[in-house]
């Protein structure tokens, strides 16, 4: 099926300016706010309407998401929703509102759902303390159809972004497979929002940490031929 003309001043400025991205720029492509004036030049906030494109389905990426990107640079990953076909593209926007925001911040425990970080904790071996921000995540339903929804991350998690959807169907799935006491004890984590490590869990933690002369030195404790 042939696309619309970008060019088509017929068409809204969402539309013509998501149509300039599949056929101009490209998939996996830069391009910057200068790039966007010079294409729509006269029209008030085109940067806004490709912006507006996100709320669609579409990954367009800034140097938040992906650290090799300049401060003015932008990349588009993957188009979403055909928005200048007939009916789409004129649902309300939903861009993310303070209330959505504190909302999600509360059910996400205000903490990191990546790493686990909190709001003003430092990151292990550097000076530089955590923010956290509302990313949207793309997710993979049981019937097969994607959603987006909102996460809470750090600035350090949303460097980069998910190329690929969360696929909650597998996840699903691989709770229905588990056996009884394996399935109460994700119960109970899911319940509290947390896992308790065990002292061994915590052991084999530190084990891990160790340099090879001292791991073997564990391991003749434990008994066990030298590594």
């Amino acid at each position: 099926m042939d696309l619309p003309s970008w060019t088509d001043s017929k068409l809204g400025t969402m539309k013509r300016a998501a149509l300039w991205l599949v056929t101009v720029v490209g998939e996996g492509n830069v391009f910057t706010k200068e790039d966007v004036k010079a294409a729509f030049p006269g029209v008030s906030q085109a940067d806004r309407r490709v912006r507006d494109l996100r709320d669609h389905g579409w990954q367009i990426d800034t140097n938040r998401e992906d650290a090799s990107l300049g401060q003015h640079e932008q990349r588009f990953v993957r188009p979403g929703e055909a928005v200048w076909e007939p009916g789409k593209g004129s649902r309300p926007s939903t861009s993310i509102t303070q209330t959505q925001r504190r909302e999600v911040l509360s059910k996400d425990g205000h903490f990191c759902r990546s790493c686990g970080i909190t709001p003003g904790e430092t990151y292990a071996g550097t000076y530089e303390t955590a923010q956290l921000d509302i990313a949207r995540r793309l997710v993979k339903q049981p019937d097969g159809s994607e959603r987006t929804e909102l996460v809470t991350e750090c600035n350090r998690c949303r460097v980069g972004g998910r190329g690929k959807p969360t696929d909650l169907a597998s996840v699903l799935s691989a709770v229905d497979d588990l056996g009884g006491l394996e399935r109460k004890m994700l119960a109970a984590w899911v319940a509290s929002d947390k896992r308790e490590f065990s002292a061994v869990e915590r052991l084999w933690a530190d084990y891990r940490t160790l340099p090879a002369e001292s791991r073997a030195q564990v391991r003749k404790v434990l008994a066990l031929p030298a590594g």
